[in-house]
Order: C-alpha cells, then sequence, then structure tokens
C-alpha cells in the first residue's frame, strides 16, 4: 500500500551534443497517461523538424503505467535508457522527451544508449523533486452535537480537509493515508458511538 510518492514540483530542461547531434531533454510531471501523450504530441508539432521524439514516463502513485518509445532509433537505444533514469531516481507521475536533431554522424548503439540518458538526466537534475502523499477520500456525516468527538478523531491522523457541508448534520469529506483508512473508520465508529455514517471513496 503506498502513502508517498516522489514527482517533479517543476520541470526540467537541458541540451547536449554529440558529434553533431543535438539532444533536447525535457522533463515534467504528468497525472496520466493521456496527458503524457498530449504533451508528446505538442512537442511533436512544435518541433517537427527534429529527427526523433523519444519518450518515457511512469505514472500513477504505485508506478504500475509506464511506457516507452525509441521513435525510430534502434530498439532499446533511446525510450528504455530515458525510462531507467526516471526510475532510477525512484519517480513516478514524470514524463521525460528527449527531442534529437540529427548531426550527419552515427553515434552507434552504445552512443545512443548514453546520448539519451545523459539528456534525461539533465533535464531531472535540472528540475526540483517533492514527495507527494497520496489521499484516499472517506466522507463523515455526523449530528452537531458530535462535532468535538469527530474534531479528537481527525487529529489522530494526518488528514486533509477536501470538503465541508453543513445542514441539519455535518458533512466532512477527508483525505487519509489509504495506509490509515481502516483505522480512521474504526476510530470515528468508536468515537461517535455508531451514530456517524461512512463512505469510503464516496
Amino acid at each position: 500500500m503506498v502513502d508517498t510518492y516522489r514527482t517533479l514540483a517543476s520541470p526540467g530542461r537541458a541540451e547536449l551534443k554529440r558529434n553533431g547531434s543535438r539532444f533536447l531533454a525535457q522533463a515534467r510531471s504528468v497525472d496520466t497517461a493521456e496527458a503524457a501523450e498530449s504533451y508528446i504530441d505538442a512537442v511533436r508539432t512544435e518541433r517537427h523538424q527534429a529527427t526523433h521524439h523519444c519518450t518515457a514516463y511512469r505514472i500513477h502513485p504505485s508506478g504500475d503505467v509506464f511506457r516507452y518509445n525509441d521513435d525510430g532509433e534502434p530498439t532499446g537505444t533511446a525510450g528504455p535508457p530515458i525510462l531507467q533514469q526516471i526510475d532510477g531516481r525512484d519517480l513516478t507521475n514524470t514524463l521525460v522527451i528527449v527531442t534529437r536533431y540529427y548531426g550527419g554522424t552515427k553515434l552507434g548503439t552504445g552512443g545512443l544508449v548514453r546520448a539519451y540518458g545523459d539528456a534525461a538526466a539533465a533535464a531531472l537534475d535540472a528540475a526540483s523533486i517533492t514527495e507527494s502523499v497520496v489521499r484516499t477520500p472517506v466522507a463523515v456525516t455526523f449530528n452537531y452535537n458530535d462535532t468535538a468527538a469527530a474534531e479528537q478523531v481527525l487529529r489522530q491522523f494526518d488528514t486533509a480537509r477536501l470538503d465541508d457541508a453543513y445542514t441539519d448534520v455535518t458533512r466532512w469529506v477527508v483525505g487519509l493515508r489509504p495506509s490509515q483508512v481502516d483505522a480512521f473508520v474504526d476510530s470515528m465508529t468508536n468515537a461517535l458511538g455508531g451514530r456517524a455514517t461512512i463512505e469510503r471513496d464516496p
């Protein structure tokens, strides 16, 4: 169960030159594969004169969604080295694009692996990294008289208030670390004597 993950707090850019070829690398945070693909398409359009746009990304707090693309370079010489730089920093929700302008001299497979890996590493090193907390939403509905008891439970956990609604009853939606959800539900149920209505992933 993942409670935190490392991602980019700000984008990074870098440029390398190898035997006449220019490698322009961009690293940025993305929340979905769709967002990553959309940004890749935008870079392809903006830099349409480039020879290759090689990419890699890893998505989701667990990091189980990933993709890489050699974009016409020899198999395994571009996308995998880029992804390796992302993984080497234990990052997720991260996209790196390395755009190559061919300079007329072939680099060979080893040279390509080093060039794409080095360009990705330089862009990631130019970015800043942050640790984000995964939040699972839980809704708690209770009577006004139980407010003090409910607030006491909140103080026992790492919570983020996501939404409040006050009518004839109080309804809070709070974000919890996934590992704390079960304990929170038990504590809230006990503290309010079973009077609260609790919804997971409302």
